[in-house]
């Protein structure tokens, strides 16, 4: 339990750096990402009138009809899609990513990739990072000082 609590506010004042840095460091409109265990929700905000202009969830009707799940992978990347064709039905066609705390990774990315595949300007994709050797493998200095 002292675990989960720690680890719950490590996230929300994560949370609180990362939107608050999106909002004051950028005049584009935020692309902000939830999920929960099950579901995932996108929304565009524009915080200079403070509204929402577009909206995805893994909770709605449309998305249901497919017969995907929320809490994966594809899911989401569907959720990217929706929320890049109803961002351009609104006329917006660049946004911050939000990420509200949680990782660039799994879900997040894989909704953030797909909607900068359909059309949604997020800013520069992350590099990938190269692949770190393993310990004590051929060429690292700590297996060489083991062999001499």
């Amino acid at each position: 339990m002292r675990k989960q609590k720690r680890l719950n506010r490590q996230r929300r004042v994560r949370k609180f750096r990362v939107t608050n840095a999106v909002k004051r460091h950028t005049d584009r409109m935020r692309l902000s990402v939830f999920r929960s265990a099950k579901h995932i929700y996108a929304q565009i905000i524009d915080d200079q009138v403070h509204k929402t202009v577009a909206a995805a969830s893994s909770v709605e009707k449309a998305f249901k009809a497919l017969g995907k799940s929320g809490g994966n992978c594809e899911g989401a990347a569907v959720i990217g899609q929706l929320i890049a064709e109803r961002a351009k039905a609104a006329n917006v066609t660049e946004a911050a990513l939000d990420r509200s705390g949680h990782k660039y990774h799994g879900r997040v990315k894989a909704l953030a990739d797909a909607a900068r595949d359909a059309g949604l300007d997020l800013g520069a994709k992350p590099a990938a990072e190269e692949a770190a050797p393993a310990k004590g493998g051929k060429g690292s200095a700590k297996g060489a000082k083991a062999k001499k």
